[in-house]
């Protein structure tokens, strides 16, 4: 007796079909698994038996064997145990095959056959959409993600029976209900209350405005955390492609069960006492994105960036150059997408008040340098905009004027990213920051003082290559902020300042 259905394993943030063949024969009773199954799929040996007898439904007390095709894939994840399921009982004619080839099937079921959330379903349906089959069969909780792919039915179910039912004509599955988007972001969050620090803010116009990296050091209490936890609030709206590749990734990660597209972009902050593996992605058996990548199309906020493990701050460099990140495990090699705007926190030194007005700072120098090294160079160049956070002063704390609002910032940049994309639409990029150095040196359009400036700044600042490409793609987003074609001595001044941390008046009237 043999049964055959589709299912899908999730690898990396990729689906990837998988022919699931049962064969029931002669034998002590037993399920082998056969086709390279993770430890994940394994377990459903385990489970699904008691999940099939759960749901009145016969489990054959013969010896069964079940493959999954191709042989040379590795399968993982708990998605396969519908799958798996429902071969057996196709090969025992408990369900009819007629609609076995055009459904994949993918959910993790309980010991009573109930379907559970399982990650990754976004992956199984944009899988099954590319195969050209009509449909998914998924938990019902699942469903909202699913739908979200055009031209794909989306079968929700909540146990095993209602799988069966649906396969034998006798159940009719509604249309999944509930909000198709997430909510935006928290609306008592604005820039508006943000007083002072206008360097800053503007910092974190320019940054969200090109897609820059940035670093702020101040003392404890000078508002670091508050400016950076309002950074979503004047990012352009997600566009459809990119909130469905930031979806994608929070469905492989089990975030997304009951929740359709992210409409938001992702704002994560992880501890400072997060693993390598935790920041970057990986595991021992299941191969997951990291916080790196849940902040794809969005903003990772690191806090503290000094009191990061050493190893999980310098495996940034990649991530932060390419926009991705490769994993590499003994199981094997996956590379999830991590294009996200870096804002990190600092204290100056291990006390936090080195160079404040009002607090002094009781560091020895030693103290103060080895604190400094634990950036190291090559990652500091990687980040584009590095600036000083000063503490407020009494007439900014005590003062009830309202800074400028979120919203009259993010018209600004969405201005400039509106720019940019119109200027690098051959390149299919969005944003000055992800323009490769080479091609920024032809084609940013500095003008001959803008060039002279920049001419000064190499030997002052002992800019690297990478410190100079990425120079010039800040100037060129300070130009686009100020509706310039060109970009001249000031946008390239105001550039230079914040990678050096000072105002470089003398800089620019020398060029």
């Amino acid at each position: 007796m043999y049964g055959r259905v589709l299912g899908v394993t999730v690898l990396g943030v990729g689906g990837h079909l998988v022919t699931v063949e049962a064969h029931v024969g002669r034998g002590l009773p037993s399920l082998t698994l056969t086709g390279l199954p993770g430890a994940a799929v394994r377990d459903a040996t385990e489970r699904i038996r008691p999940a099939v007898e759960s749901q009145e439904l016969e489990w054959p007390l013969r010896r069964v064997v079940v493959n999954l095709a191709p042989g040379n894939l590795r399968k993982d994840g708990p998605g396969l145990d519908l799958p798996v399921a429902t071969g057996v009982l196709a090969a025992t004619a408990q369900v009819p095959t007629a609609k076995l080839g055009r459904f994949a099937l993918a959910g993790e079921l309980s010991l009573k056959g109930e379907l559970m959330p399982t990650p990754g379903i976004l992956s199984v349906a944009i899988a099954a959409a590319r195969a050209g089959l009509e449909g998914v069969i998924v938990p019902r909780v699942n469903a909202l993600e699913a739908a979200q792919v055009d031209r794909l039915r989306v079968v929700a179910a909540s146990t095993l029976a209602e799988v069966v039912a649906f396969l034998k004509g006798a159940w009719q599955p509604s249309e999944p209900e509930g909000p198709p988007l997430e909510s935006e972001g928290p609306s008592d969050v604005d820039f508006g209350d943000v007083r002072g620090q206008s360097q800053a803010r503007r910092a974190l116009e320019v940054a969200a405005a090109g897609g820059h990296n940035v670093l702020m050091i101040g003392s404890p209490g000078a508002g670091k955390t508050m400016l950076a936890r309002r950074m979503t609030t004047i990012l352009p709206s997600l566009s459809r492609e990119e909130a469905l590749e930031a979806t994608q990734l929070h469905s492989v990660a089990g975030l997304l069960a009951g929740r359709g597209v992210l409409r938001a972009r992702p704002f994560r902050a992880p501890h400072h006492s997060i693993s390598t593996t935790g920041l970057l992605g990986g595991g021992t058996g299941y191969l997951r994105p990291g916080e790196v990548s849940l902040a794809h199309h969005g903003v990772l906020f690191l806090d503290e960036l000094t009191e990061f493990h050493r190893d999980a701050i310098e495996g940034l460099r990649q991530p932060l150059e390419d926009g991705g990140v490769v994993v590499t495990r003994a199981i094997g090699s996956v590379e999830f997408p991590a294009r996200f705007t870096l804002v990190a926190a600092a204290n100056p030194c291990p006390c936090g008040f080195e160079g404040d007005q009002r607090r002094h700072c009781r560091c020895r120098s030693d103290r103060v340098e080895h604190y400094r090294q634990r950036l190291s160079g090559p990652l500091l160049d990687r980040i584009d905009l590095r600036l000083r956070v000063p503490r407020l002063t009494k007439h900014e704390l005590m003062g009830g004027e309202q800074g400028e609002p979120s919203s009259a910032i993010r018209d600004r940049v969405q201005a400039a990213r509106d720019r940019q994309l119109e200027r690098w639409n051959d390149l299919g990029l969005a944003c000055n920051a992800h323009l490769p150095g080479p091609i920024a040196r032809r084609r940013v359009g500095l003008t001959r003082a803008g060039e002279a400036t920049l001419e000064a700044a190499v030997d002052q600042l002992a800019l690297t290559g990478r410190g100079f490409d990425r120079a010039i793609k800040v100037a060129r987003t300070v130009a686009d902020l100020a509706g310039a074609d060109e970009v001249d001595t000031e946008h390239v001044a105001e550039a230079l300042s914040f990678r050096d941390g000072v105002v470089l008046d003398g800089l620019a009237r020398a060029g």
